[in-house]
């Protein structure tokens, strides 16, 4: 892969395009891994909640004003406290890749001028944050001894709570003010698998969308209030993916204009990258069912909904100026917050302490982590590593459960590959050096890049580099062959890590980090 110099603009919200309302958009609306859509719009803006898994903090929250620009304003969740604290912060030998946040649902709640976030963890318990706005600091409001599944939320034309949740036996919770389980009713059950649902009143009908992973959308219908009868039909029946080789539109959210156009914002699986969101228009028919114009509406292009409102330009480069880390970064576990800060210098960056003592990347706490764009992009980092000891390793990473990573170490720069987690996502492997460089003596910073296909037809390769100057860059070893499987639901993400192997007291500067396009 050859850089290109143009900026990158596959969806239109990396480059920050705002586009008129004669327009048109194409799918992925935004290129980057965010699953278990829920959406909802408050006023004239749109706001967007996604899965993070044991990524922290969790719940990204993105802002539209077109439902195809899209900006990362914040999370829901700002720190995994759940069920075990040790393994959201890698303490004590445990771990939670794959366990944390899934399929939850976000929403305004007009009446008390509230945000509020529920989420099932661990199949266990089920947590609910609210905040005052959503890039407020958001608290734990409530837990609720028994586990949502895939729940969504709704406060209806009566202001009353209700959450639906659960696979193939579906079930409505209604809560108390104090945001307590009332009651539970079951409400239908299936003959097939169905998860991922979303509740809404509609024309004071009640709609709960349910998808058959990873293929179907269906939806149940009740005109006689929110625990039913309901009836089930089909809303997206393995609909045209707009990508090559991508999977079928499926599980997301339904959204109106205030000019009462409707819209639905579904994910498409396109790994090595992840699960990408897709939009198409919709309509109701005379007897109150949601239909797609078309089989192949994500696949052609569509008119803008609504007059856009600006979003913030896509931050390609960042020099980590601080207080706090941007909206679009997130730790791979809890981070250790006393091993990281801003530098105080006018050159700026973000200081990462060694906060851990291991030769295994996936035990290593905080390694910072962001979205690969997609089809393709690179992701170049500037590394000040005049205060590193012997034996730490800093670099970047090909991060997922089959990872590699390139990294500098002692006098030397050793490119890491093979690394792997097994089924129950304990470390199985933690890799081999397959290619080496010699860095020069007295070297105080270097340069690493990472270019990834991530386009689910693409060549799935990752091509590691590394520079002296920031001017030439050299390539390291052979290309790495990223997997395509879904079983760890995230997709790949470029990691800045920097962990010790044999005592703590060392620590780099990440002086930039650049996304763009190849």
């Amino acid at each position: 892969m050859k850089l290109k110099t143009a900026v990158y603009a596959t969806a239109a919200a990396m480059s920050g395009i705002v586009a008129s309302q004669n327009q048109t958009y194409t799918n992925p609306v935004l290129w980057e891994d965010l699953a278990d859509i829920d959406v909802f719009r408050v006023g004239d803006e749109y706001y967007y909640s996604a899965s993070t898994m044991a990524f922290s903090p969790g719940a990204p929250i993105l802002k539209s004003g077109d439902l195809v620009n899209w900006q990362y304003i914040g999370h829901s969740v700002p720190r995994l406290d759940f069920n075990d604290p040790e393994a959201y912060s890698l303490e004590n030998g445990k771990q939670a890749y794959v366990q944390g946040i899934w399929a939850s649902s976000m929403r305004y709640r007009e009446s008390d001028d509230t945000w509020y976030w529920i989420g099932c963890v661990d199949f266990n318990k089920t947590y609910i944050y609210t905040a005052s706005s959503p890039t407020d600091d958001w608290t734990l409001a409530q837990t609720i001894d028994r586990c949502y599944y895939d729940c969504g939320l709704l406060f209806d034309d009566s202001d009353d709570i209700y959450v639906a949740y659960g696979n193939t036996n579906l079930s409505v919770a209604r809560l108390n003010a104090d945001l307590s389980e009332r009651d539970v009713t079951p409400v239908f059950n299936a003959t097939f698998y169905l998860e991922g649902a979303r509740m809404y009143q509609i024309n004071g009908t009640y709609y709960i969308l349910l998808t058959q992973p990873a293929d179907w959308e269906w939806v149940l219908k009740s005109s006689d209030g929110p625990f039913g009868p309901y009836e089930l039909q089909i809303f997206a029946d393995r609909v045209d993916p707009p990508s090559p080789e991508g999977g079928y539109p499926h599980q997301g959210g339904i959204v109106d204009t205030p000019s009462g156009d409707w819209y639905y914002l579904a994910f498409m699986d396109a790994y090595p990258g992840g699960r990408v969101p897709v939009l198409s228009p919709f309509s109701f028919d005379e007897d109150g069912w949601p239909r797609l114009p078309a089989n192949n509406s994500f696949a052609t292009p569509n008119a803008y909904p609504v007059t856009p409102v600006p979003v913030e330009p896509y931050e390609r480069k960042t020099t980590f100026p601080g207080p706090a880390l941007g909206p679009q970064w997130e730790w791979n576990h809890n981070p250790d917050t006393s091993a990281y800060s801003f530098a105080e210098s006018e050159e700026g960056g973000l200081v990462l302490r060694t906060a851990s003592v291991t030769t295994d990347l996936f035990r290593a706490k905080n390694t910072l982590t962001h979205r690969i764009p997609g089809p393709a992009s690179a992701a170049t980092v500037r590394l000040d590593i005049s205060g590193m000891k012997r034996g730490d390793r800093a670099g970047l990473s090909l991060f997922r459960d089959n990872a590699a990573y390139v990294a500098v170490e002692d006098n030397a720069i050793n490119l890491y590959t093979d690394l792997a987690l097994g089924g129950g996502w304990e470390t199985i492997s933690e890799g081999q050096v397959s290619a080496t460089a010699s860095l020069p003596e007295g070297q105080e910073e270097v340069w690493f890049r990472l270019e990834a296909d991530v386009a689910p037809a693409g060549s799935h390769e990752g091509v590691f580099s590394w520079s002296k100057d920031g001017g030439e860059f050299e390539v390291i070893g052979e290309p790495v062959v990223m997997n395509t499987t879904y079983f760890f639901f995230i997709g790949y993400r470029f990691g800045i890590l920097n962990y010790a192997t044999e005592e703590l007291g060392g620590e780099v500067v990440v002086r930039s980090f650049e996304v763009e396009g190849v």
